[in-house]
C-alpha cells in the first residue's frame, strides 16, 4: 500500500494492530523500518553470497573468542543477539514492537528515496512453529521467546535447525537488555530454522501474516516531523554520542529530512547518504 500522509499512515498501522485481546493484552505485531523500498529483507549473513551457510558457525566461533570481554549470557543466542547488535553478520533480523521506532528507520535518512514500513504478525508466525516449541510458548503465556527458552529446545544452531518439520519456520525472541539501546528501541530479533531461507521467501508463502506501506519520499518529511516532535530521534533511539552526533548531522544537513523545506537547498553529500548506520536498514 502506498500511503499519501501521516494520518493516512497512522490509520493503517493502527487497523492492521487492532487484536482480539482474547490471548494477548496488546498488539502482536512486529515492525521493520527500511530507508528505501528497494532494500530487501535478506540477513546480514546471506549478503556475504557463497557458501554462506558454511561460514555461520566460523563467525560465531571466532566473535566469542575475540569478544572475551563482553559476555552477554549463557546460551548461544545471547552471543547471536551481542554479535548482530554489533554488526556481525548473523541470520537474524532486527524487528521492534514499536512501529515509531521502525519508522525512525524508515525516515532518517535518503530523503530522495520512497521508505518502506513492513509489520508482521508474530503470533501468526508462531502458530506454524513445530509443537514443542508452540507450546512451550502457550506455558508461558508469551508472545515471543527468551533466549533461556529458546536454549531449552537449541543449545546451538544445528539443534534449532534440526527442529524444522517441513518448511524451516520463523521464531521471534527478545534480545538481552546489552545497554539502553537495545531497550529504547524495542527490540525483537527473528531466526529461521535453515539459514539460506530469507524472509522473502517466508513472506511469499505466508502473505495473511504480513502488510507493508511504501513511503513517498515526498511524505517522508511529514512523518519525519512528527516523530521529531514526539522525541523519536537519534538522541533516544540510539544514547550516546554517536547518535547526538548522528542527530545533528541529519538535522543540520542543508536540504536534509531533518529541517524544512525552507531551511536549504542542497542535498545530503553522497559520503552522507551512504552512512550505514542504523540496525534497521540491512
Amino acid at each position: 500500500m502506498r500511503v499519501t500522509s501521516w494520518r493516512e499512515l497512522d490509520d493503517a498501522i493502527g487497523e492492521a494492530s487492532r487484536d482480539d485481546g482474547a490471548t494477548y493484552a496488546h498488539s502482536t505485531m512486529v515492525f521493520r523500518g527500511l530507508s528505501r523500498s528497494s532494500y530487501s529483507h535478506v540477513s546480514g549473513l546471506a549478503r556475504l553470497e557463497g557458501d554462506y551457510a558454511a561460514l555461520e558457525s566460523h563467525l560465531l566461533r571466532n566473535f566469542r573468542k575475540y569478544a572475551h570481554r563482553q559476555e552477554p549470557g549463557a546460551t548461544i543466542w545471547d552471543w547471536l543477539a551481542l554479535g548482530q547488535h554489533h554488526g556481525l553478520p548473523t541470520r537474524l533480523l532486527d524487528w521492534t514492537f514499536s512501529p515509531l521506532v521502525a519508522l525512525h528507520f524508515a525516515t532518517a535518512s535518503w530523503p530522495e528515496e520512497d521508505g518502506l514500513l513492513v509489520a508482521l504478525d508474530c503470533a501468526g508466525a508462531h502458530r506454524l512453529l513445530p509443537v514443542p516449541l508452540r507450546k512451550r510458548l502457550d506455558e508461558e503465556g508469551a508472545l515471543v521467546f527468551t533466549t533461556e527458552i529458546l536454549a531449552e529446545f537449541a543449545p546451538d544452531l544445528p539443534c534449532f535447525d534440526r527442529l524444522s518439520e517441513k518448511e524451516p519456520f520463523l521464531a521471534f525472541f527478545e534480545p538481552p537488555s546489552l545497554d539502553e539501546r537495545v531497550v529504547n528501541q524495542s527490540s525483537v530479533l527473528s531466526a529461521f530454522s535453515d539459514p539460506g531461507y530469507q524472509l522473502g521467501d517466508w513472506m511469499a508463502e505466508h502473505p495473511d501474516l504480513w502488510r507493508a506501506w511504501c513511503i513517498p519520499a515526498e511524505v517522508k518529511v511529514e512523518i519525519r516531523q512528527r516523530l521529531d516532535q514526539a522525541n523519536i530521534t537519534e538522541r533516544v533511539l540510539l544514547p550516546g554520542l554517536d547518535g547526538l552526533a548522528e542527530w545533528l548531522r541529519r538535522y543540520y544537513s542543508p536540504g536534509g529530512i531533518g529541517r524544512g523545506k525552507g531551511d536549504g537547498g542542497a542535498t545530503m553529500s553522497g559520503d552522507e547518504r551512504n552512512r550505514h548506520y542504523n540496525d534497521m536498514n540491512e
